[in-house]
């Protein structure tokens, strides 16, 4: 049964204001937290376990995650170091909660159950990236260039020929999460490490050996970033296609508001 880890320990100053006294994962998208969208989507999916690594605002997620998930199994992780590293911290933090059939999610992807569907049946490589694809990319976008279906490199700064980006979510089956915490081990021990993105493992990784790509193009997804990312995630929200869109129910006891 694949289960699903999502690393979500930053602050998210970039969406300041929004995210001066609450964790990014809270962040309310059409009256829903980040993370709320992500498990129903996971729920939805037929994913069953979940795993969130926390880190500023730790006791927020916690209260979220045990008021509000009651049909989703979901465990909280602590990230001590989230104010001082880059995300390859959080996924040291999660490494040992990567089976041989998971999902790594960013905190900050908004996702159609359907593309989690499509990647849990698609993906065929012990490492897959997801990917979108659109006319144009910028600066922010984690580019990735593909050959034969198969991930080249991926990074911020790839010069052309690009060939998508990646919506920040990776499938690991069989020895997939093996070779990821065995390049994380090497590349976390060198100076500089913790101020990497975790990504760049997949970047070395892609060196190596065969890592996948499957592509959601068409399907509806969302990453925030800045406080002008909220407006036009809110309308792909309402483009997402639920089996059962109340099977996770919001209890109002946390003050979601902006």
């Amino acid at each position: 049964m694949t289960n699903a880890v999502i690393l979500s320990a930053g602050q998210g100053k970039r969406l300041a204001p929004y995210t001066d006294n609450r964790p990014k994962c809270l962040v309310p998208v059409n009256g829903k937290p980040i993370l709320d969208w992500q498990l129903r989507a996971l729920a939805d999916a037929g994913i069953e376990n979940v795993t969130v690594v926390t880190g500023f605002g730790a006791d927020s997620v916690d209260t979220f995650v045990n008021i509000c998930v009651p049909e989703i199994s979901v465990q909280c992780v602590f990230n001590p170091f989230y104010a001082v590293s880059d995300n390859i911290g959080t996924l040291w933090i999660a490494r040992d909660f990567l089976t041989n059939d998971s999902l790594l999610i960013n905190g900050d992807t908004l996702l159609d159950p359907r593309i989690i569907r499509k990647v849990c049946d698609e993906a065929t490589a012990e490492i897959s990236v997801t990917v979108d694809h659109k006319n144009q990319y910028d600066a922010d976008d984690m580019k990735v260039r593909i050959t034969d279906g198969n991930l080249v490199s991926i990074g911020k700064t790839l010069a052309e020929p690009i060939h998508g980006e990646s919506i920040g979510m990776l499938r690991f089956i069989d020895e997939g999460a093996d070779l990821l915490r065995s390049t994380l081990d090497t590349i976390i021990r060198k100076p500089h490490g913790l101020d990497l993105w975790y990504l760049s493992i997949i970047d070395k990784l892609a060196q190596q050996t065969k890592v996948g790509t499957v592509s959601i193009t068409g399907l509806p997804w969302a990453e925030i970033d800045f406080p002008s990312d909220l407006a036009g995630a809110s309308d792909i929200v309402h483009q997402f296609k639920f089996k059962d869109l109340n099977r996770i129910e919001t209890i109002a006891a946390l003050d979601i508001e902006k």
